[in-house]
């Protein structure tokens, strides 16, 4: 069956991000950020299926060249915006159903961009992003970023802010209604765009934007994991607070737990001191990614080759395997450390760091309703 799922987001200097790292990442490109002097390489990168700049059709007769090269974009993007908090890019992110074949999964990512473009007026950065070839991840995991400048755009360059990007005061001016029906829009849409596209295809699988009580279905929702319990479990360590939320939910929707889901010891088995053991192990996890946040932000940010940032993620591992090997941490913290550390250094070694950070509790475990990981 198909699956729905948009999410939109936008980025602002004030999370320390840049037009020029989000678009090279994207695009599996190398693009040199201009204003900040970083040059963000992501050529190694896999899965891109697809990847195209849409404008509004209004400049079809017009030189837009500027604006369908991807650094000479996202560069202007960056530059026209002065404050320092300033937003400079939003983005779509959608599931595209793996029901379609590639030609029509393009197509109907490119239709749905230009309706966009064409609505909004700015410039659409499309690219299609085939699943992720990695344990736990799921086949079906099509999608496509849909990154926007947030100025509308012309041959001259990018003007005005964009209708959407207005504060609802000054849409209230221009007689629009409030910022957040924008996104309302762009769900309905996409669930109607997608939904031609399956028909087309002659599949019977549709896709549906609203609540599950809008639809009508009663169900109790499934319970959902934060990321870091989620990838401690996904690569064979346990996880107290997965654990407990499984206890919780099962407690409170008086549901017994789905076959596929790791079984909870009964509580009369729970031994204090292993309980103890493994809240440790989530504390290290959690730790290891503030520290490795950090130097990314300090270091990586600022154009540190990537075989410095291995070097740097190495050190950090040899301390505190060293902390652990005198007798400072449990051997099962030990070995969620290791796990993770060997997570971490993955992400990095395919270019993902900064969209492990990004979505970082966005991945749902077995279960949930949409039990595939979107967007990394």
């Amino acid at each position: 069956m198909a699956y729905y799922f948009l999410n939109m987001q936008t980025f602002s200097r004030s999370q320390g991000t840049s037009a020029p790292s989000l678009a090279a990442y994207r695009s599996g490109e190398r693009i040199r950020d201009e204003r900040a002097g970083r040059t963000y390489d992501h050529t190694d990168r896999q899965g891109v299926m697809h990847k195209e700049i849409v404008l509004p059709t209004r400049f079809a007769r017009a030189d837009v060249s500027w604006a369908t090269d991807r650094s000479t974009l996202w560069n202007a993007a960056e530059i026209v915006e002065q404050r320092k908090n300033a937003r400079v890019a939003r983005e779509y992110l959608i599931a595209v159903p793996d029901e379609l074949t590639h030609p029509q999964r393009v197509d109907v990512v490119r239709g749905f961009a230009q309706e966009l473009a064409e609505r909004y007026g700015f410039a659409v950065d499309v690219a299609v992003h085939a699943p992720r070839n990695f344990r736990g991840s799921d086949p079906r995991n099509f999608h496509a970023h849909l990154l926007a400048t947030t100025r509308e755009v012309s041959p001259e360059g990018l003007g005005k802010k964009t209708t959407f990007d207005l504060n609802d005061e000054n849409r209230r001016k221009l007689g629009l209604g409030r910022g957040v029906e924008e996104l309302f829009y762009a769900r309905r849409r996409w669930a109607e765009v997608a939904n031609a596209a399956l028909e087309s295809a002659h599949v019977a699988a549709r896709i549906d934007h609203r609540s599950l009580a809008a639809q009508g279905i009663t169900r109790e929702p499934k319970l959902w994991i934060p990321r870091i319990p989620y990838e401690i479990e996904r690569r064979g360590g346990r996880s107290i607070v997965a654990e407990r939320i499984r206890e919780e939910h099962r407690a409170r929707h008086e549901l017994q737990p789905a076959r596929h889901e790791p079984q909870s010891p009964a509580p009369e088995t729970r031994n204090p001191e292993r309980d103890r053991n493994l809240a440790q192990s989530d504390d290290i996890a959690r730790q290891s990614v503030e520290n490795w946040r950090h130097y990314r932000r300090e270091n990586l940010m600022s154009g540190e080759p990537r075989d410095l940032a291995r070097d740097s993620a190495d050190k950090w591992a040899q301390y505190r395997l060293e902390k652990l090997k005198t007798g400072e941490m449990e051997p099962t913290a030990e070995e969620s450390a290791e796990k993770w550390l060997q997570y971490r250094r993955d992400v990095l070694e395919h270019g993902e760091a900064r969209a492990a950070e990004r979505h970082l509790d966005r991945i749902p475990a077995a279960g949930h309703d949409r039990d595939y990981d979107l967007g990394l």
